[in-house]
């Protein structure tokens, strides 16, 4: 496991889509998220971090770009929470033959989490 800035990074294969469509869904709207992130680099090495991405304006508040502080997660929050719930995640989008299907398939899993427990996901991801 790589702790630190690798010089080239690729989506590592257990992070579930929904997870990039939901932190996307928001950046378009001009919000920002928090999210908790899996990289892999080129070595096949893999390193976490929690994600702030704000979306970059200019001078007329046009979304130019986005800009992302990433801090190093608690251990005990990525094994307790994060890996059971992106296992899981993974799994209900690996259940469809459609890649979409699949990834919007899961991204209701997490919208009904969220419901469950009032939380929109930055509230969630910052409970944690």
């Amino acid at each position: 496991e790589v702790i630190g800035q690798p010089h080239s990074l690729l989506r590592h294969p257990d992070m579930p889509r929904c997870i990039f469509k939901l932190l996307w869904s928001e950046l378009e709207t001009g919000n920002e998220i928090f999210a908790y992130v899996k990289n892999r680099t080129k070595n096949g090495d893999h390193y976490w971090v929690n994600a702030h991405v704000t979306p970059s304006r200019d001078s007329s508040g046009q979304v130019i770009g986005y800009h992302s502080t990433r801090r190093l997660p608690e251990r005990r929050v990525i094994d307790d929470v994060i890996i059971p719930l992106y296992k899981d995640l993974r799994a209900e989008e690996e259940r469809h033959a459609n890649r979409k299907d699949g990834m919007e398939a899961s991204l209701n899993m997490v919208m009904e989490i969220l419901q469950d427990r009032d939380l929109d996901y930055d509230k969630f991801i910052q409970t944690l």
